[in-house]
């Protein structure tokens, strides 16, 4: 509770030091019935709704019998403001109090109205009806009111009710023509904002009309209709608490430039000196593009910074930031050179210069409010819608010299054609993800011949799923030599990238060869040479050796071949013993039995002298 109350305590001394002069916007408020009230009368342009600058709207004022503070719904009375066709329109006359000035607008556009004029209930100069910081819980109605809306005295007021209650017809007529000058045929205009996205619905609706008006902005620019300057609100610390906590954590070049705490605690998050770096930042990324001839890069950065590097998700960092300069193309050296040292007691250059533009000028005012759009000089006041900041734009203009765009119901440009759009993009493939839309460039990984990307579609996105090799190989690393072709693209996964063999490397910016003989991978024998190719190697080795790779051996060519001829002669010999021998053995046994034969029948006839003769008795008349 404490940090809390130094906070509001703190915010009001800064608010206090910064604040001067501050010009209310008035245009014209004509009376042309009941005669007794013909003349003009000013009146101030509030701070929302959709003001018609350079046009003009007739109507009939009507004062409600009932809610005439309009706070509540008119459906509850069962009042309707509502024209019939061929009618003038509606103005309600409400008075001031009680509640919010949107709220009163709310009500009245919602019961048919197509105008409201607010009467002051007190004599004072006229005042800008602003937009409630406070009211959080009906922040989505804020950007959905359409109907201009006005501020009057009390005295016009008091005599346009009497004319009311006395049954006169009171006609008027709200003319903007004159509230913004168009003296030239260029208008210059300002856009005060801010890069802290976490102070809610404010923060919502800058970021939100930076993303829709982008694309008419950059083509007013690149056709010299119009000059932009974003500018940035900054406040100094008072002396006495230079050396606090607070001050320490919010401000930056000793106490100089400071800005409040995002999430207004002093301890967690992101601190006031985080968002005053980043404000810095943007200011220098318009500086370096304008002087590069390209101002409206600045578009690109804000929408592109507060899409990835969100405070939430707690991207909100240099790093960030220098990857969405790179794919603008930007010279990040330059731009860290313009933010110069946050420490240094000493001034800062840039946001010197941006402390001295809130101070207010000629016709235009201190700016103290954000979001402030300035509009050749005069602040805007209306909704921050592209349709109304475009009309009023165009009413800066000379007549016979506004733009095309001025003249049409819309604008569409193809943002893709230059620079990709700050995309990701292969050339070699021809594929992109920048997708042009009617609301400006997305960032999108895309889906080619049906594989699909994947990726963040800024900085990366590769192909996925089967068939991705054939589109730019995957995304992968893929290179030829020599006749020989090697890939990392691994076609049987969803994605990614592994160098193949004999390479190492991540695969997909680059696979370098790897030295199997430097590393011992290969030919690790005594007698072996390594020769390294690309991709793989070669082994020979000394001498007359022969090298037998799956082996990873050495073995001598001469010793192959004297071996190879011996065993053949050792095998012709000994066949031919062999044949010798058994021929032999034949022969001898051929003999054996011829003889054998030969020695049986002889024995029969005659008895050899180294055998008996049998003792036979024989017999004469066996004779």
């Amino acid at each position: 509770m404490r940090g809390k109350l130094w906070f509001a305590i703190w915010s009001l001394l800064l608010w206090g030091s910064s604040l001067g002069k501050f010009l209310v916007e008035k245009n014209s408020l004509k009376v042309t019935s009941p005669d007794s009230l013909k003349n003009v009368y000013e009146c101030a342009i509030g701070n929302f709704g959709v003001p018609q600058y350079g046009g003009t709207m007739v109507g009939i004022v009507v004062y409600p019998k009932a809610n005439r503070k309009a706070c509540k719904s008119f459906d509850e009375f069962a009042i309707s403001f509502k024209s019939k066709p061929g009618a003038f329109p509606t103005f309600l006359l409400a008075d001031r109090g009680d509640c919010f000035f949107t709220t009163k607008a709310w009500n009245a556009q919602n019961a048919g109205a197509a105008a409201i004029l607010v009467a002051d209930d007190k004599v004072e100069p006229l005042l800008t009806m602003d937009t409630p910081e406070e009211d959080k819980s009906g922040a989505d109605y804020l950007q959905n009111i359409t109907i201009p809306s006005a501020l009057i005295s009390k005295s016009l007021g008091d005599s346009l009710k009497k004319a009311l209650i006395e049954g006169d017809m009171v006609n008027v007529n709200l003319d903007w023509r004159e509230s913004l000058p168009h003296p030239d045929e260029r208008v210059e205009y300002e856009f005060w904002t801010n890069s802290n996205d976490e102070c809610g619905p404010k923060c919502d609706s800058q970021i939100e009309f930076v993303k829709t008006f982008k694309g008419a902005a950059q083509i007013l620019e690149k056709k010299g209709y119009t000059q932009f300057t974003p500018h940035y609100i900054t406040w100094y610390c008072p002396e006495a608490f230079i050396l606090s906590k607070q001050c320490k954590s919010q401000c930056i070049n000793h106490g100089r430039y400071c800005a409040p705490d995002p999430e207004q605690d002093f301890s967690r998050g992101y601190d006031g000196k985080d968002v005053v770096i980043q404000n810095l930042r943007q200011v220098c990324v318009f500086k370096v593009a304008n002087e590069s001839k390209k101002p409206w890069l600045w578009w690109d950065y804000v929408t592109d910074f507060s899409i990835r590097c969100p405070m939430k998700e707690k991207k909100y960092t240099k790093e960030c930031a220098d990857k969405v300069i790179r794919s603008l193309g930007l010279d990040l050296k330059e731009i860290d050179k313009c933010i110069g040292d946050p420490d240094a007691d000493e001034e800062n250059p840039v946001l010197k210069a941006e402390q001295d533009a809130q101070i207010g000028k000629d016709s235009r005012g201190d700016v103290t409010i954000l979001p402030t759009l300035v509009i050749n000089n005069r602040q805007y006041r209306g909704k921050l819608d592209k349709g109304a900041v475009l009309k009023a734009i165009c009413a800066g203009f000379q007549e016979t010299t506004e733009p095309a765009v001025c003249l049409s119901e819309e604008i569409e440009t193809n943002e893709c054609l230059e620079n990709n759009g700050g995309c990701w993009q292969d050339r070699v493939a021809n594929v992109t993800a920048c997708k042009d839309t009617f609301r400006g460039r997305v960032c999108e990984c895309p889906v080619v011949e049906g594989v699909k990307f994947v990726g963040d579609g800024y900085i990366h996105c590769e192909a996925s799923g089967s068939g991705r090799c054939e589109i730019n190989n995957g995304g992968c690393w893929k290179h030829s030599k020599d006749g020989h072709t090697y890939s990392a693209c691994l076609d049987n996964q969803a994605k990614g990238c592994k160098c193949p063999p004999g390479f190492k490397g991540d695969g997909v910016s680059s696979c370098e060869d790897v030295d199997e003989c430097k590393e011992r991978t290969a030919c690790q024998c005594s007698a072996c040479k390594c020769k390294n190719t690309w991709g793989s190697y070669e082994c020979s080795c000394r001498g007359d050796l022969l090298y037998m790779r799956e082996h990873d051996t050495c073995i001598s060519k001469k010793a192959t071949t004297e071996v190879g001829w011996s065993f053949l002669w050792v095998i012709f010999l000994g066949l031919v013993i062999a044949g010798v021998g058994a021929y032999a053995i034949y022969k001898y046994r051929i003999r054996s039995y011829m003889d054998s034969e030969i020695r049986a029948i002889m024995a029969q006839y005659m008895p050899l002298d180294n055998q008996e003769v049998p003792n036979h008795h024989i017999h004469h008349d066996e004779l």
